[in-house]
């Protein structure tokens, strides 16, 4: 039986669903997700997109693996610059960012963790921690990265 990963915006009126598990579950704290989670947090009353200590955590599905079952006329774009490779999607119904795509050609979405329904995977890494700000202390052993691992 083939694991299924259900995404849900918090009113549950956009459903997005991976078959199989993420191939990579990580926390980043790059610039722009930080910039971005702010941005989306202020633009309305939907959930957190950053953790306490300002990561982003994230879990890597590939594209072929990945579809929006549900609610798709209701996602917007949202992109830091105009002419940005990476796109985030929001569900305009609850402001809850849903995922991560990109136009430069990854083969994978970043779904938002919290987004997540049911049990969330564990947290493999942490990524770009040279540009983290929080005095709170790490929230877990995962293997931190300064910036994105070669690998």
């Amino acid at each position: 039986m083939t694991t299924k990963t259900i995404l849900q915006c918090q009113c549950g009126a956009v459903e997005c669903a991976g078959w199989g598990a993420p191939f990579l579950s990580a926390v980043c704290y790059c610039d722009d997700c930080q910039a971005a989670a702010r941005q989306i947090e202020d633009s309305g009353n939907g959930p957190a997109v950053a953790d306490p200590d300002g990561g982003t955590a994230l879990c890597l599905i590939r594209n072929d693996k990945f579809s929006i079952t549900r609610g798709a006329d209701l996602l917007q774009l949202h992109r830091l610059k105009p002419d940005s490779a990476t796109s985030r999607k929001i569900a305009a119904c609850c402001n809850s960012a849903m995922f991560l795509s990109f136009s430069d050609g990854r083969f994978w979405k970043s779904v938002m963790a919290d987004r997540i329904v049911g049990a969330k995977p564990r947290i493999e890494m942490r990524l770009c921690t040279i540009f983290r700000k929080s005095p709170l202390p790490w929230p877990d052993e995962a293997p931190r990265h300064p910036k994105f691992p070669v690998s």
